[in-house]
């Protein structure tokens, strides 16, 4: 990665309709090597792909919660088969595995806090793996851009 790689995510981060050209104008280089640059983004890996920012509120899923959850036993069948169920569920947007007292941290957006607690109660605790679970309602979200990297 040098600048112009970091100028580039960078610009896609912030708009990723931007096309070939203005990408290439705002950065001060040719078409053809911006275009080169962004291909051999994606060939590494370091792009992705490319995303809509969606408003949740817009959608009726104005209320965003975080779940913890534990499962017992801690095998990769269990595992693997909670993250097949809980992630195919549309109130749930992200999951991460985690270490520490909990395996689950679930990211849900829901229309109201009722359907928080309906899944909760219908979909979550009805699971004979979950022992325990904790839920943070989210009032406000911040998010960054990645930095490519990071401050010394």
């Amino acid at each position: 990665m040098d600048e112009l790689d970091s100028a580039i995510i960078a610009n896609l981060q912030a708009d990723a309709r931007l096309t070939n050209r203005e990408l290439a104008r705002r950065l001060g280089i040719a078409p053809s090597t911006c275009l080169e640059r962004v291909r051999a983004l994606r060939e590494r890996g370091v792009i992705k792909g490319y995303h809509a920012d969606v408003d949740l509120g817009a959608l009726n899923r104005g209320v965003q919660a975080f779940v913890a959850a534990r499962l017992r036993p801690m095998s990769r069948a269990v595992i693997d088969d909670f993250k097949a169920a809980i992630g195919a569920l549309p109130e749930v947007t992200a999951m991460y595995v985690v270490a520490g007292d909990d395996d689950f941290l679930i990211h849900l957006a829901v229309p109201d806090l009722e359907h928080l607690h309906a899944f909760l109660i219908d979909r979550l605790s009805e699971r004979r793996e979950v022992i325990s679970f904790r839920s943070s309602v989210i009032y406000e979200g911040i998010r960054n851009p990645v930095l490519t990297e990071l401050p010394r």
